[in-house]
């Protein structure tokens, strides 16, 4: 990918991945990705952050690009994760005096993705340490748990820049121009989601930083009124939804119980409602966790299977558990022609999470949708509306 400016002597040097199917082996990324670095040239030259391997090739010509002929005096690595740390020892091994800047959690971590040690000079940076580069100086404020323990942003003062790691990231490569709030939402809620106190520490120590610009590791440079972009993580790590609106999201093995979830939005959608309909059998599960945080309520539809709860169903109240998922009410309607139990699985994972508001009605369909079937979520309608 061509290299950006960010400003004139801050230079974008990552790469877009297009051909990536499945970002972190679980997530589909149909617009792909983008893996984010960038290299500050003054006095001293200091790159921040390296990319995954797959990339690192067109990373390493984007780099001596930008340097022609020079030698980079410094890695900051702000994440070990390796989307973004996976090509540090390619550039160890190409500019073996280069300094690599972490905190003292990052150096604990290094060896286990580089076993043959680091070659290069460590500097160890705390809270509020600076890294003069000539014109620029970096401050490092620690963010552990967004969402690796080693996790660190960097402050550019002269510029105003934000290097915020995987904060304000999105799935999506640049050359897509893919929507940032839907992007940016799935990427936070399905990765960085459970961490919101963290989060929350974060903004904190954000909030006092005077900003022109936050340069993610995945997903565009941010500029212009910087507080939508903060104001939606805010509400995001404080788990508060964004509109007040129904996910329906159901399972279906032989097309009763989706028949039933399709009749569900209709009557939700009488009643004046705001209804996205999710089939967790077909749609991507990252998506169906995304609306489940963004909107107010939820209606679970699940058949029984095997005594238990359908796989899909199961899997997505997984995934709400783990990323703490509270502060919503929700509806339960299970389908089972004998033994019905999904109902109570489903339960269950709710009662596990924090200020869950379940519906009192719970309803069994038995096969087919029949005219009780309705009648049953008219009234669960109401509940969950009132």
């Amino acid at each position: 990918m061509k290299n950006l400016h960010v400003t004139d002597t801050v230079r974008y040097i990552g790469a877009d991945d297009t051909t990536i199917d499945l970002f972190e082996g679980q997530y589909p990324v149909p617009n792909g990705v983008s893996y984010n670095s960038y290299v500050i040239l003054d006095e001293k030259i200091c790159i921040m952050d390296t990319v995954d391997r797959r990339a690192a090739e067109e990373w390493l010509s984007n780099l001596e690009a930008e340097l022609q002929g020079r030698a980079p005096d410094y890695l900051v690595v702000q994440h070990l994760e390796p989307d973004h740390a996976g090509s540090i020892g390619l550039l160890l091994e190409k500019y073996p005096e280069i300094h690599l800047v972490g905190n003292a959690k990052t150096f604990t971590m290094l060896p286990k993705y580089f076993p043959g040690g680091c070659d290069a000079r460590c500097v160890t940076v705390k809270e509020g340490e600076t890294l003069s580069l000539g014109r620029h100086t970096l401050t490092f404020v620690m963010a552990p748990m967004v969402h690796w323990p080693e996790v660190m942003v960097s402050y550019e003062s002269s510029e105003k820049l934000l290097f915020s790691a995987d904060g304000f990231g999105t799935f999506g490569a640049l050359s897509s121009g893919g929507d940032w709030d839907a992007e940016a939402a799935r990427y936070y809620l399905n990765i960085v989601g459970k961490y919101g106190a963290q989060v929350q520490a974060l903004l904190k120590k954000a909030a006092g930083l005077d900003i022109a610009a936050i340069c993610p590791l995945h997903g565009p440079v941010l500029r212009g009124d910087l507080s939508y972009y903060t104001g939606k993580y805010d509400l995001w790590s404080r788990y508060e939804p964004e509109e007040d609106a129904v996910l329906v999201a159901y399972a279906s093995i032989h097309g009763n119980t989706a028949q039933a979830a399709e009749k569900m939005a209709e009557i939700l959608e009488a009643k004046g409602a705001k209804v996205k309909r999710i089939d967790l059998c077909r749609e991507d599960q990252a998506v169906a966790v995304e609306y489940a945080f963004r909107y107010s309520k939820l209606v679970a539809m699940s058949p029984t299977y095997d005594g238990g709860l359908f796989p899909a169903m199961d899997h997505f109240m997984a995934h709400l558990r783990d990323k703490t998922y509270r502060n919503r009410k929700v509806a339960l309607i299970e389908n089972g022609s004998w033994a019905p139990s999904a109902a109570k699985w489903m339960r269950g994972y709710l009662e596990a999470m924090k200020c869950i508001d379940i519906c009192p009605t719970v309803h069994t369909i038995q096969g087919a949708v029949k005219d009780a079937d309705v009648a049953a979520m008219e009234q669960i309608a109401d509940e969950l509306l009132g």
